[in-house]
């Protein structure tokens, strides 16, 4: 067993919670909050301090990661923590496969301390900005046939519940708890500490391709059933998609070249991007005809790196968001009712629609919880009206037993869920024993797991 120390340096006692009176928004722009209180605890110890005395004070506590959830899941306006110092790897176990990291710690920063490690995740999502806490308390999940989100790697959790105690869970520790905190929403506690099951690293080759919407809806289930990770992106308003498919290699490495890593990753699918969308808010008109030249602008690519360099991808172009994973076997009719409900309405969409899957998992309230999963996510450039686009969106979705991500935008009830989430009741009966206060809830919350 060897150890790592923490990637973030020395850290400094920060004292008890201070003043706010500043206002936190999400990186979307779309939720803000003014909390009355933050705090920046540097250890587990003044973390469980910061709750206790919330609790004892009648305060509502929340922590933040980085705020890219595009929902009010974080937002209060009692206690703010940030987890700015908790971060960091804790103690790596290399026989066992296992990491334990600081919550507060970026999922970019344990990318490239794992691979230092010669280490890797299975699975990904396409970004890597949230906190390891912020993403697998939401839900954040990559596409995989066989490999899951985030959360489902997950192998042991540190959590700081209602009245300040520090509690442990493991499928053999505490495992109603473990069941449910990988997706926590921030309704059980404040997680402290992850620990993942990581593997030795290895190369992922991908190879993009255009595909017309007819021929990948049609082909879905082969490339889906012949790819360890598939997705694809459709642009509404035309019949074109692009799709990835990436797959285990043995090498050797060949990287996207400098040149045209730049050209097509940054150029064209954030420069340009930001150009065409800012067009698009300002004369929606010539949207149709934007997303004819954007879908056919990425030519076909194939390229080997290690994982994280080939699951995730900069955004930079600000955007809101609704997805939700319905029922595999679902996917290709809802996909083609999206594009008809497209297609005769007056909607004007400058953002792909994206489209991932996952198999089902055992984590109680994850989107894939007991079920094969496919995703379909629908943007919107920040700043431009989304409520016509994801109503409608939403109506589809709901009609064939969606279950929207925690962490977008979605108008669904604690009602709903129950009726979505065959063990919802075995989650709210936990967070009745372990915050029966609501030290932890807020608005949110009130909404979609009740009261």
């Amino acid at each position: 067993m060897g150890t790592t120390g923490s990637t973030a340096g020395p850290m400094k006692a920060q004292g008890g919670p201070k003043a706010s009176g500043t206002t936190w928004r999400n990186w979307a722009g779309n939720v803000t909050a003014r909390p009355a209180q933050e705090v920046t605890p540097a250890s587990v110890e003044e973390l469980a301090a910061a709750v206790r005395q919330a609790a004892g004070e009648g305060r509502k506590v929340k922590a933040v990661g980085t705020g890219h959830s595009f929902t009010s899941t974080a937002a209060t306006d009692g206690l703010l923590i940030r987890p700015d110092l908790l971060t960091g790897i804790r103690k790596l176990d290399r026989e066992a496969g296992l990491v334990t990291v600081e919550a507060g710690t970026p999922l970019k920063r344990l990318n490239l301390a794992l691979a230092r490690e010669g280490l890797s995740l299975t699975n990904m999502g396409d970004i890597m900005e949230q906190t390891v806490a912020g993403a697998t308390s939401t839900g954040t999940h990559g596409t995989g046939r066989d490999s899951a989100s985030i959360s489902a790697q997950i192998q042991g959790l540190e959590i700081v519940t209602a009245d300040g105690s520090v509690l442990t869970c493991s499928a053999k520790e505490n495992p109603e708890v473990f069941a449910a905190a990988r997706v926590g929403i921030g309704a059980l506690g404040v997680i402290s500490a992850i620990t993942f099951a990581v593997e030795p690293e290895f190369l992922l080759t991908a190879r993009e391709e255009p595909m017309s919407f007819e021929r990948v809806t049609a082909e879905f289930d082969e490339l889906h059933a012949e790819n360890e990770h598939f997705e694809f992106y459709w642009f509404p308003h035309t019949g074109n998609c692009n799709t990835k498919r990436n797959n285990r290699s043995a090498g050797p490495e060949q990287p996207v070249g400098r040149v045209s890593g730049f050209f097509e990753d940054e150029l064209l699918s954030n420069g340009l991007f930001q150009v065409v969308n800012s067009l698009g808010r300002a004369v929606p008109g010539t949207i149709p005809s934007i997303a004819k030249i954007s879908s056919k602008a990425l030519s076909a690519r194939t390229y080997t790196d290690i994982p994280y360099k080939v699951f995730t991808s900069p955004r930079r172009v600000r955007f809101v968001e609704m997805e939700y994973a319905l029922p595999r076997e679902a996917l290709v009719e809802a996909l083609r009712e999206l594009r008809t409900m497209v297609d005769r309405s007056n909607l004007r969409i400058s953002f792909p629609v994206e489209v991932r899957t996952a198999p089902a998992d055992d984590i109680t309230l994850s989107t894939a919880s007991g079920r094969e999963s496919a995703y379909i996510a629908v943007h919107m450039y920040k700043g431009t009206p989304y409520q016509a686009y994801f109503t409608a969106a939403e109506r589809i979705f709901t009609a064939h037993g969606g279950r929207p991500h925690w962490g977008k935008v979605h108008t669904r009830d604690a009602e709903y869920f129950a009726s979505a989430y065959p063990r919802f009741g075995e989650f709210t009966a936990l967070r009745d024993r372990l915050d029966p206060d609501r030290v932890f809830g807020n608005d949110y919350l009130r909404r979609v797991l009740g009261d």
